[in-house]
């Protein structure tokens, strides 16, 4: 983490005083953003189960001289999500940027995909996203300002061998992206989504590491590598920013070429 985050240039922090909400913010995709964030210089409000890892990624943002909140919250849990947007508005003011980043993967053949995973899947990735919105979104219409941004996935895009619960729901996602777009475009509220590829993060660490399994993942890829966490970030900020004020609806695939092919 750089010390870009303490910077006053503006020309160097294009998110300074906004309020930022990261879902799922302590590790992986998250992280990053919530780094990247910081360093534009957003005030950053990690959300997550995990006490320890948002602890730890508030500590990075505060060390390199940004500002950050730890806010343990089962995003699937509405009184929850409710208590962090409270939290957040005593804090600092109204929410002006939702990363709804938080979502987990099964890796099974559709057949072996029991129905309480199935839904347990379906209420983190795509239920709760929508929960977020509407909580956060709130304040965001009372300001007449926003920018909400969902993590989405390539395999909302494209077909993927035994990951028929992951993908429906990115593609739902994306769906609803484009959907949440057009209604809240009155309210000068921009929604737009993330579809990354292959990232080398704690989740695809060890398959990218396992030789056999690894060289397949990586020949999907026209680039042959997975991506770096940090390389998301740039992006993120772009979305968060005013810099992409005309751009809503959109999804923007980071993927090394792979949906390309």
């Amino acid at each position: 983490m750089c010390a870009d985050v303490a910077k006053s240039d503006t020309s160097h922090q294009p998110l300074a005083g906004k309020v930022a909400v990261v879902t799922g913010g302590g590790r992986g995709l998250g992280q990053a953003g919530a780094l990247a964030l910081a360093a534009a210089g957003a005030k950053v409000a990690l959300l997550g189960r995990s006490v320890a890892a948002l602890t730890e990624t508030a500590g990075q943002i505060t060390r390199a001289g940004g500002v950050a909140l730890a806010l343990p919250t089962d995003v699937t849990r509405e009184d929850e999500v409710v208590a962090a947007a409270e939290a957040v508005q005593r804090e600092w003011g109204a929410t002006e940027v939702l990363f709804n980043n938080a979502g987990t993967a099964l890796v099974r053949p559709f057949l072996d995909l029991d129905t309480p995973s199935l839904r347990s899947l379906l209420e983190l990735n795509v239920v709760a996203p929508m929960v977020c919105a509407r909580v956060f979104g709130a304040q965001m219409i009372g300001r007449r300002w926003g920018r909400v941004i969902n993590m989405a996935s390539i395999v909302g895009l494209v077909g993927e061998a035994n990951l028929a619960a992951y993908s429906a729901s990115k593609g739902a996602l994306i769906a609803w992206t484009r959907e949440l777009a057009v209604e809240w475009a009155r309210h000068n509220i921009t929604v737009n989504a993330l579809a990354p590829g292959y990232f080398r993060t704690d989740l695809n660490a060890k398959a990218l590491d396992d030789p056999e399994i690894g060289e397949r993942m990586l020949k999907k890829i026209p680039l042959r590598r997975a991506g770096n966490p940090a390389e998301l970030g740039p992006l993120l900020v772009y979305l968060a920013s005013e810099a992409s004020g005309f751009m809503t609806g959109s999804v923007l695939v980071i993927d090394g070429g792979q949906v390309a092919r």
